[in-house]
């Protein structure tokens, strides 16, 4: 055991490419020299260009695996990746709870992957708003915040309205008027992120990467603003690491 890293856990899918999941995580993780644990929530069969399945890990299967890890280590944040279910998300956001009332955890909102095909339904608001209270940040794009907010047709307006219960980081990516811009709205404040570099190139897993960098700077102690603009830097170098969909990791 490394005493002189903090404990990073992530909690998502498993992507035979490496560019997205646990293993996009634990490469995003050992860069921002956190030690990185895993837990997966369901084996894909996947490549960066097509989605083709996923097999679910059983819910008590990963809450088993949640309660041993926190029994050896002191994890400081939880990155939250796909779930099949608010149900099977609900039950593992209580049992981090359970084990740690000091841990932060981070959901990065993949409602679906980027070749379309969708993980998880946001038909019951009650509930998302119980799982969002039990969370510090959730990181959703333009697209995905009109799911999770499902009455209100403007974007900003359904972060503002989500940041009541944890912050929101509104990634730009999809922002239709300031593309690559995005807002980290709390509970009494609005800040804008602009990009520092241009012409970006896509790359596949990169909500998980900016997502995993974010909970690995709050691992080292900096502020929820701090995190999302280091993890900003961090993910804009991803990107432009090479012109594939799949990006090469740097410090």
């Amino acid at each position: 055991m490394q005493a002189n890293r903090p404990f990073v856990l992530s909690i998502a899918g498993f992507d035979p490419s490496a560019g997205a999941g646990v293993l996009a995580d634990i490469k995003t993780f050992e860069q921002h020299q956190v030690q990185g644990l895993a837990i997966i929530t369901g084996n894909t069969l996947q490549t960066e260009n097509k989605f083709h399945a996923i097999a679910w890990t059983e819910l008590d299967f990963v809450l088993n695996s949640i309660a041993t890890l926190f029994k050896d280590y002191e994890i400081e944040v939880v990155k939250i990746g796909v779930a099949p279910s608010l149900d099977y998300l609900k039950k593992i956001v209580m049992e981090i709870k359970r084990a740690s009332k000091k841990t932060k955890i981070v959901w990065d909102t993949v409602l679906k992957s980027s070749t379309d095909f969708e993980f998880i339904s946001m038909d019951n608001q009650k509930e998302l708003i119980d799982v969002l209270k039990q969370l510090d940040l959730i990181t959703p794009n333009y697209q995905e915040i009109l799911k999770l907010k499902t009455n209100e047709p403007f974007a900003e307006n359904c972060a503002e309205e989500l940041s009541k219960y944890c912050a929101v980081l509104l990634k730009g990516g999809h922002n239709p008027q300031e593309k690559g811009t995005d807002y980290l709205f709390t509970d009494d404040k609005i800040i804008k992120l602009n990009p520092t570099a241009t012409n970006i190139m896509e790359k596949h897993g990169s909500g998980c990467v900016l997502s995993s960098a974010i909970a690995a700077n709050l691992a080292l102690n900096h502020n929820t603003a701090t995190a999302c603009k280091k993890a900003k830097l961090y993910i804009e170098n991803y990107l432009n690491s090479n012109n594939t969909l799949l990006g090469y990791h740097y410090v």
